[in-house]
Order: C-alpha cells, then sequence, then structure tokens
C-alpha cells in the first residue's frame, strides 16, 4: 500500500509538520483554520514540530463545525480544484459538513490495494448505500469507475431512518423503509451478476435473510459493509447460515475520522481489527477518565482520532465508541481496535445509529 500511495512513505512527524503548514499557511490554509490561529495559545507552523505536539491543540470540539460555510473549509491551496461538499449521517444530531478534494482518491487506491491482496479486483457492483450528500455512496461510485465497474445504486437516507425510529418509539418503525430497500436490492441480484455487494452490516442482517437463496448463488464474491458493526454472535451467524463460499470485508469508520481497514483475525475465534491508515490519521484508545492517555493492547477504552488530511484537519476528536486496542496486523502495520462499541457515557450524547 505504502508504495502505491507516495504520502503513506512519510514519517508521520514529518507529515504532521508539512500539515501545518498547509492548513495555517495565508497562502494555502482553509478561512476556517486561518480565523482560528490567532485565537490559539501557541503558533501551529512554530510550536508544532512533530505528531506528539498536536495535543497543544486539546480536544477538538466537531460542533465548531455547525454553521460553517462549506467553502471556508477549502483549503486556499486547493483554489480552482473541484471539490464535493460531504455530510455526516446525523447519528448524533444535525449532520455536519466538511470537503473533499483529494480524500476520495487516497480512499479508492487503498481500497483497491486490499481487493486484489484479496484476489477480488474487478466485477460489477451493487451499493446498497447512502448516496446524495453522503460520502460512502459517492466513493463506491469511484471505486468501480476505477476498473470500469457497472455500479447499481439502491439509494437509501440513513437520516430519514433515524427520524422514523426517534419518532416511532422503537426500532420496528423504520421495518417498511428496510423492506423497501431489499425489495430493490433482491431485483437488482436477480437481474445482474455483480461481484461485490456494498452495505452496512445492519442492512446485511436483514438481507440476507429474505433472499431466495444464498448470496454466493447470484455471483456475489464479497460483501464489503461499513458504518455500524454486528455483535459477535451476529456476525458468526451470518457467516455460518448466509455467507459461505463469500467473503465479507467490514470497516470501521465516518466520514469525519476516514474509514479504517479491516485485518482478519489472526486466529479462529479471535475479533478481526481496524486500523486508519497513518499519516492520513491515527486513532488512539484512551483511558476515559484521561484522554491523553492510551490503554494497554488489549485493553477496552475510547477511542481518540486525529484527522490529518490535505482536506481536513482534524485534532484530537473524541468519537462516539469505544473498543480494544489492538496490536499492528500483518497486513497493516500500525495499531488499530478491535469490538468496536457505543460509548455509553453522559457526555458522548444522544446516539441513534439506524441502519448505518
Amino acid at each position: 500500500m505504502r508504495e502505491q500511495i507516495p504520502p503513506m512513505r512519510e514519517s508521520l512527524d514529518e507529515w504532521t509538520v508539512r500539515m501545518m503548514s498547509w492548513h495555517f499557511g495565508e497562502e494555502s490554509g482553509s478561512p476556517f483554520w486561518l480565523a482560528r490561529r490567532s485565537r490559539l495559545p501557541f503558533d501551529p507552523i512554530r510550536d508544532v514540530t512533530d505528531y506528539a505536539s498536536l495535543r497543544l491543540f486539546g480536544l477538538f470540539d466537531k460542533t465548531d463545525l455547525r454553521g460553517v460555510s462549506a467553502r471556508d473549509l477549502v483549503p486556499r491551496g486547493f483554489a480552482g480544484r473541484p471539490f464535493r461538499v460531504v455530510e455526516t449521517g446525523g447519528t448524533s444530531g444535525p449532520p455536519y459538513r466538511v470537503v473533499d478534494v483529494t480524500r476520495a482518491t487516497y480512499d479508492v487506491l487503498m481500497y483497491r490495494v486490499m481487493l486484489e491482496a484479496r484476489g477480488l479486483l474487478g466485477g460489477d457492483i451493487l451499493a446498497m448505500t447512502p448516496s446524495g450528500p453522503h460520502a460512502y455512496g459517492h466513493f463506491v461510485k469511484l471505486l468501480g469507475d476505477s476498473w470500469g465497474a457497472a455500479v447499481f445504486s439502491v439509494d437509501f437516507d440513513p437520516r430519514w431512518v433515524k427520524h422514523l425510529l426517534r419518532t416511532s418509539g422503537g426500532p420496528g418503525g423504520a421495518d417498511a423503509y428496510v423492506e423497501h430497500l431489499i425489495t430493490q436490492t433482491a431485483d437488482i441480484l436477480r437481474d445482474e451478476r455483480v461481484g461485490l455487494l456494498f452495505t452496512t452490516a445492519k442492512l446485511l442482517m436483514a438481507l440476507a435473510p429474505a433472499l431466495d437463496k444464498p448470496l454466493a448463488e447470484y455471483g456475489v464474491r464479497a460483501v464489503c459493509t461499513g458504518g455500524t458493526s454486528c455483535s459477535p454472535e451476529e456476525a458468526r451467524y451470518l457467516r455460518e447460515e448466509y455467507l459461505d463460499g463469500v467473503q465479507w470485508i467490514d470497516t470501521y469508520g465516518n466520514t469525519l475520522a476516514g474509514h479504517a481497514l479491516q485485518g482478519d483475525a489472526p486466529s479462529p475465534g479471535e475479533p478481526h481489527s481496524y486500523h486508519l491508515p497513518p499519516p492520513f490519521a491515527v486513532m488512539h484508545v484512551v483511558r476515559p477518565d484521561d484522554v491523553w492517555q492510551e490503554v494497554a493492547e488489549g485493553e477496552r477504552g475510547r477511542i481518540r482520532v486525529v484527522t490529518l488530511l490535505e482536506d481536513l484537519f482534524l485534532p484530537n476528536l473524541l468519537e462516539r465508541d469505544s473498543a480494544l486496542s489492538a496490536p499492528p496486523h500483518p497486513w497493516f502495520p500500525w495499531p488499530g481496535v478491535a469490538r468496536v462499541g457505543p460509548y455509553e457515557d453522559e457526555d458522548a450524547g444522544q446516539i441513534t445509529e439506524g441502519v448505518y
């Protein structure tokens, strides 16, 4: 992966220093961060000399992104370049908007490398994913474009699902909408021979039992999921009952943090891990009572993420999730997380996951 994506060959410290010059330089920085530079008690360009120095920023409050014009998030160094505005799914309230200039390109390159390593590169795609303002559907289409795939789309609005759940008084409130999505997906599976199915883990739980035959008999070679995760029991049930002969590739992440790639479990019965690719982003598992102290390998803590993209800089964002700290993986030689689940505490906010 590092051979095909040049920025991944840079050290984290070197990339951090370069990103400070980029995001806080008058000629290249975004209006959002340039306006904040004078209010900081330090100079990011002078005082951030390595990755560890990013602690100077403290925790980033993502609510600062609400009400900000999307154009104020575009770095001046990207002036004249096409960009896409993407939004979060609204799991913890009104969505946040950020911009994508180069990020999706890097995401596609990384995912292609992973698919090729698994023998899955090529073929047509069925995307049972959000589109519109959401990054997931856009990413899948760009991925298919990279090898000339036909990409069949079943659109869904995760915010509408969450609205139904919040207003109907229970998880059954979205059943009719989920059935509508499954009907469209089943029609495409019957009519087209797709090799890859992209969706969410929760929709896969609903789709697989509703089909007339196993996914492999429709020609599906792999299911690629993102968003929320299944419990170990649900995952075991899906694999044993419905995914025989089908690879299952999961990712963990979101629009702000990026998407961590799945490393298979080192031995049967152990959980698989997820790894965010530095230097674009770094994931830490920290003690809830001291967010600057990382937990020991194998222990559970809250996830803190630093996003260091040219498109987006978010220092020290506390996620709404907890996880076990996982060691580096042979495929992804940097630490990761395992057994991700919601972080339940009064400061984590109200969460409605829905099907995404």
